[in-house]
């Protein structure tokens, strides 16, 4: 018998409903993850990262057109009532937005904040909630005489510990980090960090962690899957994927981020000229190769499938899969077994183009 994960999602499609029409968010979608896992997700803004992530919960805005399966702990989320829906929300699966600031409520003290999920779906009251908020706040190495601060009264660090403290109140299955670290400074970025991965592992829950960040993802997540233009380009096991990425995005994006130390680095910064392309306009064939430096004319015909890849070494030979499971990349390059290696190893190779 077979354990049902805790949350897989089979061909999840989105699509926005505007005054310019129809616009395709997220197109084709499959991922699973299981208890005591963490998953990252990857990618430039308006790939589609906190659009899946926010379907799960299903909190995106009413006329939004979603299709496939999401399903918790074998249960379609998009088949739930409202009822079932509120009842899953904060108990079985929680999610830490991205930007504290905005999130919290102003008006209201932390501790009140923490407290309504615990008062709403585990009917506890009186000074034993209070006690849980003060256990929280403890957990996440905030003083418990914080619960009586407003959220502008908090720093940066303090109001995203606040955020975690509220995502696991319930205990949930789930928990959903949305850019939890971002705008951070790095000392209190690698104390959140760290926060998570200890938390998770204790409670064993499953971790889906948002980011534009590659190496983040490689310190954190058992496993990343990269998106562009609303789609899955490259997935595998996190560290393996950011040394040796098999999809010429996904190098652009480890590349992003200067090497400490390193005169190459920061003497000759390397990235990707131009934009992701516009939801609903985008390019055919692959939708990356306008921008890719190792593009051949087919890839403007054909959009390629997410398939199952060799992992190559920096000498370009063989490596042994992934131990996370086998490495998927939608280019065709990479499933002829070439490398795809320019961003590191030469800046000469990116397109020059500007950006629009």
């Amino acid at each position: 018998m077979t354990n049902t994960p805790l949350l897989q999602i089979n061909d999840l499609q989105i699509t926005y409903r505007s005054s310019r029409g129809e616009i395709p968010a997220v197109r084709g979608v499959d991922l699973t993850l299981n208890s005591g896992e963490t998953l990252g997700i990857a990618g430039e803004s308006g790939c589609g990262k906190s659009t899946v992530a926010m379907a799960i919960l299903r909190l995106l805005p009413e006329k939004t057109k979603v299709e496939g399966e999401l399903l918790l702990k074998g249960e379609d989320i998009l088949k739930m009532r409202w009822g079932k829906i509120r009842a899953v929300r904060w108990a079985e699966a929680s999610i830490v937005f991205q930007g504290a600031q905005h999130a919290l409520n102003p008006m209201h003290r932390v501790g009140q904040q923490i407290a309504e999920p615990i008062e709403l779906h585990q009917g506890i009251k009186g000074p034993t909630v209070d006690k849980r908020v003060e256990e929280l706040l403890q957990q996440v190495g905030l003083p418990a005489w914080r619960m009586q601060n407003y959220p502008h009264e908090l720093s940066g660090g303090q109001r995203q510990r606040v955020m975690i403290a509220m995502a696991l109140a319930c205990d949930p299955d789930l928990i959903i980090a949305d850019e939890a670290t971002t705008a951070l400074d790095v000392m209190v970025q690698a104390q959140i960090l760290t926060l998570l991965q200890e938390l998770v592992s204790q409670r064993n829950a499953g971790l889906i962690m948002i980011s534009h960040d590659l190496s983040v993802l490689a310190e954190v997540c058992d496993r990343t899957m990269v998106m562009y233009a609303g789609k899955v380009v490259e997935s595998g096991d996190s560290t393996s994927l950011f040394d040796a990425p098999r999809h010429p995005y996904s190098d652009a994006l480890g590349a992003a981020f200067p090497v400490i130390g390193d005169p190459a680095a920061r003497n000759n910064p390397r990235g990707l000229a131009g934009d992701p392309p516009v939801p609903g306009q985008l390019p055919p064939g692959c939708s990356f190769h306008p921008r890719c430096p190792v593009a051949r004319p087919e890839c403007a015909e054909t959009e390629p499938e997410l398939l199952e890849v060799a992992v190559l070494g920096g000498d370009g030979a063989a490596a042994p899969q992934d131990a996370a499971g086998p490495r998927l990349s939608a280019c065709i390059v990479a499933q002829g077994g070439e490398s795809i290696r320019f961003t590191r190893s030469s800046a000469s190779d990116m397109p020059q183009e500007e950006a629009r």
